[in-house]
């Protein structure tokens, strides 16, 4: 017979048997000290409340973001208006200065 399969299901015998074991006496800790479990459980929910804080603090701050990114993009559209109104005008007075030359060449 094989030695390794049987030595094997041993040590997976010990592991299930200890991992039972520390776990029933987790239990029964806290079972047996009920003011422990209620300070874990009020210290849980501080944990919590404070995670949650943190969240809305980041919501905030992520829709003050995106007012400020809508607020830029706005003023790059009224820049590029402003600069291709500018250039019209400037190819406009171009082409007048340039027919006011022709005119008077002629």
């Amino acid at each position: 017979m094989n030695l390794r399969p049987v030595v094997l299901i041993f040590l997976l015998l010990v592991l299930i048997i200890t991992s039972q074991f520390e776990w029933k006496q987790q239990v029964g800790e806290a079972e047996t000290n009920p003011t422990a479990t209620r300070r874990r459980q009020q210290s849980l929910q501080r944990e919590d409340a404070v995670k949650e804080k943190i969240i809305l603090s980041q919501e905030k701050n992520i829709q003050q973001l995106n007012e400020l990114i809508q607020s830029l993009q706005l003023q790059l559209l009224h820049c590029r208006l402003g600069n291709s109104t500018a250039h019209i005008t400037s190819n406009q007075s171009t082409n007048r200065e340039v027919e006011g030359h022709e005119i008077i060449d002629d």
